[in-house]
């Protein structure tokens, strides 16, 4: 065979290779048809946040005061108060001056030493509080020993950190070192939990988490030998939520389980070891209807899934944080400067 015979062999066995190849990319790019010959449905996405639930008609538990939902009196503290008692008060700014600088040892140390603020619990728990740390940083007011730390984890509900072997702990640690401190150091702690996919009929549902922040709690006073302090919040607003992750009314109904656990405390003005339980800021508010302070929460303060807080929903979140931590008088003492 002559060499321009070879040549256009050549030529002709590439243009086949390229035109199979050509065929081969369209089909891959066509749709895949079933039997049937109808193309395949694309991949559902979640439903869009809610956002004609603007109200759900119950009262903020700092609102509904001596008033009932099912029973059970409103006020932060039982029995319609938002505060509370005084001899229970007294134990927690006692504990509050039994907050003081510690080395990584545990070893008391005002010149050299640091306490740290931990948070603890789920995804809009470290969405709130890693944007918190971020504004209380820049706070000229800040206790400049004082070391805040975001310990919560995105999909990490109640319902696992209650297991002391979870991994979650482990990350919590990590999360410790990365900030130059140490578990002995931890002396103030902020708890905010829900559980994930929460079907129960009230109180089931909220005595079932009531169960799982006490045995988080108990973890919190094991691994933090020095912790004096545990602020609790429950869940924001979640009449928009489009997902079965913790809608309401568990949202709403989530601040009975933080009520009753801290009444529980309450009773008793000797903790011996234990951490001093009180409520944080109440985040929970109805909607656009609102509650007493004029804290409403709107359909732009959620993300797609009506759960989860937008840049506005948290930052409403800080607002409330920071101004508890520098006032509070369980809080004052060693959150700002000295």
């Amino acid at each position: 065979m002559s060499h321009s015979g070879l040549s256009l062999r050549i030529v002709i066995i590439a243009l086949g290779l390229i035109a199979a190849g050509a065929l081969l990319a369209g089909a891959a790019a066509a749709p895949i048809r079933p039997a049937g010959g109808r193309p395949a449905l694309p991949p559902v996405l979640p439903p869009l946040a809610n956002c004609a639930v603007t109200t759900t008609g119950f009262i903020p538990l700092i609102d509904l005061g001596t008033g009932t939902y099912h029973g059970y009196e409103g006020g932060l503290y039982g029995g319609g108060s938002n505060t509370p008692s005084a001899a229970y008060l007294q134990v927690g700014e006692a504990r509050a001056k039994a907050i003081q600088p510690r080395l990584a040892d545990g070893t008391p140390d005002r010149v050299n030493g640091r306490l740290v603020l931990l948070s603890l619990g789920m995804s809009n728990t470290t969405m709130e509080f890693s944007q918190f740390v971020t504004a209380a940083n820049q706070d000229p007011l800040k206790n400049p020993q004082l070391v805040i730390v975001d310990g919560a984890v995105g999909g990490q509900d109640a319902e696992i950190i209650k297991n002391p072997a979870s991994s979650y702990w482990i990350t919590v640690t990590q999360r410790l070192t990365t900030a130059g401190v140490a578990a002995p150091q931890v002396q103030a702690v902020w708890l905010k939990e829900a559980i994930a996919g929460e079907n129960e009929a009230f109180p089931t549902d909220a005595r079932h988490l009531e169960s799982d922040l006490r045995a988080i709690v108990a973890i919190v006073q094991q691994r933090f030998p020095n912790v004096q302090i545990v602020y609790l919040a429950s869940r924001t607003y979640a009449g928009y939520a489009t997902t079965t992750l913790n809608p309401e009314p568990y949202a709403y109904q989530s601040g009975f389980a933080v009520q009753w656990l801290i009444s529980d405390g309450q009773k008793s003005t000797t903790l011996g070891s234990l951490p001093w339980l009180a409520w944080g800021p109440y985040l929970w508010t109805d909607g656009l209807v609102g509650r007493s302070d004029g804290l409403t929460w709107a359909c732009t303060d959620v993300q797609s899934d009506g759960t989860h807080p937008s840049a506005s929903g948290v930052q409403k979140v800080v607002n409330l944080l920071l101004p508890f931590f520098k006032t509070d008088p369980t809080a004052a003492p060693w959150f700002t400067h000295p």
